[in-house]
């Protein structure tokens, strides 16, 4: 998430692009539960709202300067961030009935992890990223998977470096298959 991790927003004067937004639009629907309990996040809801209104305003207010481009850049933003959603909303699920399935509440869990509730909260609903402390300790305690812990996506950056790098490489037995090409999503 980098980014747009809760504790970066306050930093971020501008989206730059079309994943930006759809990554500030869909913390900015995650937040809205977390902002009855914590005050402070109000202030970044605020935040963000006034960025995605901003870049919509430049990019999306003139219909006849929409490209073809901008709408297929909109449609995989959209499409990266629901993976990452998807991935999201199923590990707080699976964290919650492993949380039952050994009697914890999540406040149990804050405290095994040295967290404070408010940013155990953050964590369970994506708005912060774990750590990789608190992703190990959950697998082990709880006994979940890693890699139902961890996302597999790749930021589109990496993504584009990792497929130059093979394919200047030029090392058959470092070919990616169809479905790894997209990095980002697998």
């Amino acid at each position: 998430m980098g980014k747009f991790d809760i504790h970066n927003i306050q930093d971020l004067n501008k989206l730059n692009n079309e994943l930006d937004l759809e990554q500030a639009n869909s913390l900015y629907s995650r937040l809205r539960p977390l902002a009855k309990d914590d005050p402070s996040i109000k202030s970044v809801r605020k935040h963000l709202a006034a960025l995605i209104k901003a870049y919509e305003e430049e990019h999306w207010s003139d219909d006849k300067a929409v490209t073809d481009e901008q709408v297929k850049q909109s449609d995989y933003a959209e499409k990266l961030v629901a993976v990452q959603n998807d991935f999201i909303q199923a590990r707080k699920k699976l964290i919650r009935s492993k949380l039952k399935k050994y009697d914890l509440a999540q406040n149990d869990l804050a405290e095994i992890l040295g967290h404070r509730k408010n940013y155990m909260s953050e964590l369970i609903n994506g708005a912060r990223p774990f750590s990789k402390d608190d992703i190990v300790i959950i697998h082990r305690i709880l006994d979940i998977p890693l890699n139902k812990l961890v996302d597999r996506i790749i930021k589109e950056n990496a993504a584009i470096r990792v497929r130059k790098v093979i394919a200047r490489l030029n090392k058959p037995q470092l070919k990616l298959k169809d479905g790894d090409l997209n990095l980002e999503l697998t």
